[in-house]
């Protein structure tokens, strides 16, 4: 579906406009929080999500920018979530996804791979998203139609289509979920065995980059909220690469089970080592 099928083109450039600068000042805040010794943390579900007074502080100024412009617009955003504890919903209405900081572990660590992460969605349709890595001056952004971008310049997939060949991000920090465990431990045997190279950053938003820009070739991951997903998703597919569940059906914003890959016939080879990975029942581990 093209932009202007859900909106016009000019429409969506002035809403570009704006969360570009909301997160251009949000970056200001989120650099200060990860130079201070003082940023005060705290765990906030059985998925060891933590979060840091930052979070709380850059989805405000987010949200309230919008708001002041756009009244009707809505929001799902993960800190509005935590606090309501209602589920979210799409509905046709103009809805900003954002993550305030996707990373956080990293950015309590002093680990600069973390980043503010935005996508808007119209119609239901992921129409633009926006990735801001402060630490490391990074800012990835993409509006459907119009190519994606890094600090500027236009950035494509690589073209890989062997998975011999691919280097794969995986979030091997889910291993630590009961929950989950089983299920990646498998995946991420499978998968690794097959690929030249697997590689964690900690951050869904950045890692979707990181395969808009060919610094990965694929990457997959499970169990996680529409707010990890949704900008890095819009990126992806403007780069030229293939967003789709991990089944290899279709991707779910709202449920955002996904394989992101350069091409389509290398996300088909990882749809079918997922599959078999899933098949194994000999082993499990406690």
């Amino acid at each position: 579906m093209s932009t202007a099928s859900v909106t016009g083109d000019l429409e969506i450039e002035q809403y570009f406009k704006l969360i570009q600068n909301l997160i251009l000042k949000c970056g200001t805040i989120m650099n200060e929080g990860f130079l201070s010794k003082q940023t005060k943390f705290k765990t906030k579900s059985a998925f060891y999500d933590i979060v840091s007074e930052y979070d709380k502080k850059i989805e405000d100024i987010i949200i309230n920018g919008i708001s002041e412009e756009y009244p009707t617009h809505k929001f799902i955003g993960e800190e509005e979530q935590a606090e309501s504890k209602i589920e979210a919903l799409l509905t046709d209405d103009p809805t900003w996804i954002i993550d305030p900081i996707d990373g956080t572990t990293n950015f309590m660590k002093k680990i600069p791979q973390a980043c503010i992460s935005v996508g808007l969605s119209i119609k239901k349709q992921l129409v633009l998203g926006i990735v801001y890595n402060p630490m490391l001056n990074e800012l990835f952004a993409a509006k459907t139609g119009h190519g994606a971008f890094f600090n500027g310049e236009q950035i494509h997939a690589s073209r890989i289509c062997d998975v011999k060949e691919a280097v794969l991000g995986y979030e091997i920090s889910l291993i630590h979920d009961k929950r989950v465990r089983d299920k990646n431990v498998k995946r991420i045997y499978k998968l690794a065995s097959n690929c030249t190279g697997t590689r964690c950053v900690g951050s869904a938003a950045l890692s979707l980059c990181y395969v808009a820009m060919g610094r990965f070739d694929a990457y997959h991951v499970d169990d996680l909220k529409p707010w990890d997903i949704a900008g890095g998703a819009v990126i992806l597919r403007e780069a030229g690469g293939v967003v789709t569940h991990t089944s290899g059906g279709e991707f779910n914003i709202m449920k955002p089970d996904l394989i992101g890959s350069s091409t389509t016939e290398l996300n088909k080879q990882i749809v079918e080592l997922i599959k078999e990975a899933d098949s194994i029942t000999d082993y499990t581990f406690e």
